[in-house]
């Protein structure tokens, strides 16, 4: 695999920084409205920031759809309901789905050979109090391990299983859910994902393991592997690699799927909260040392 070369931009965004290791907001940006020169330095924002966050924006689904195919081809949920008529728009509505397995830290759909680059996530309705989402970055996690134990992990691969995060007693109520769901599985079996992937645009090496999606680190007897994910886990989201992010009605968050992780606090009882995210396509994760 071959890592891209970024281009040079003159950046004219006003960009306010949130924490030193991930995250910033970009102000005074209509996202309905953005011409290619404004894209091409969101882009690069991304880059450089992981996640990126809009206020105030009011994206139509077919919007929010064009908006995420500016980074490439957008996916498909096998799971989780769309918008009518954009199917590319997957709905998180916590009156009608079960979203407690968002409160664990993941990287979307790592269960996938190609997860996916980034999505675009847009808030619909969110609850009086609660319902804030945690983002980490992968890159700043294995940055800060000792070097002998990024020499060990480059050397690693991990089994990533949807069936982690989506159980059959919880996501399949009578018995044409079970069906589908047993099908969803079979289309979806287990795969097999570096434990540190290189970033493919920046060359950044990231730690690429989550506790939504997985679940044992091949070449380690099963015991070794457990406490070392255990401890990985709990490394990859310390406060100093994450930020926390407190919704308001109209916000766009954009993250770079291949370098972060995050999870939804689900702390927010009956109310009613609802995001609509789109999901961009990505290429198989690879492991590059650096020259």
């Amino acid at each position: 695999m071959q890592i891209v070369e970024i281009r040079e931009l003159e950046m004219s965004l006003n960009i306010e920084k949130i924490k030193p290791a991930i995250g910033a907001i970009i102000h005074d940006v209509d996202l309905n409205t953005a011409d290619e020169n404004t894209t091409q330095q969101i882009q690069q924002a991304l880059l450089d920031y992981h996640v990126i966050f809009f206020r105030n924006q009011q994206l139509a689904p077919q919007a929010q759809a064009e908006l995420a195919r500016g980074f490439g081809s957008l996916h498909i949920h096998p799971i989780y309901p769309s918008v009518d008529d954009v199917p590319e728009i997957i709905v998180l509505d916590s009156w009608k789905q079960d979203l407690r397995d968002n409160e664990l830290w993941h990287t979307d759909v790592t269960f996938s050979q190609k997860p996916p680059l980034g999505c675009v996530l847009q808030a619909i309705k969110i609850p009086p109090v609660g319902g804030d989402t945690l983002w980490s970055s992968g890159a700043a996690a294995f940055a800060a391990l000792d070097q002998g134990l990024q020499q060990k992990l480059k050397g690693l691969t991990a089994t990533h299983d949807i069936r982690q995060s989506f159980p059959i007693e919880r996501f399949a109520h009578n018995d044409v859910e079970r069906k589908k769901l047993e099908e969803t599985f079979k289309r979806n079996p287990p795969v097999i994902h570096p434990v540190v992937r290189t970033h493919p645009v920046t060359g950044q090496p990231i730690l690429f393991v989550s506790e939504g999606f997985t679940t044992r680190i091949n070449e380690l007897d099963e015991t070794e592997s457990a406490e070392l994910l255990q401890y990985l886990f709990a490394h990859a989201t310390n406060e100093q690699f994450h930020l926390r992010w407190q919704w308001q009605a109209g916000d766009v968050a954009i993250w770079d799927n291949r370098c972060t992780q995050h999870k939804a606090l689900f702390d927010y009882g009956d109310a009613h909260r609802i995001m609509h995210r789109a999901t961009i396509n990505g290429d198989v994760p690879f492991y590059q040392a650096a020259s």
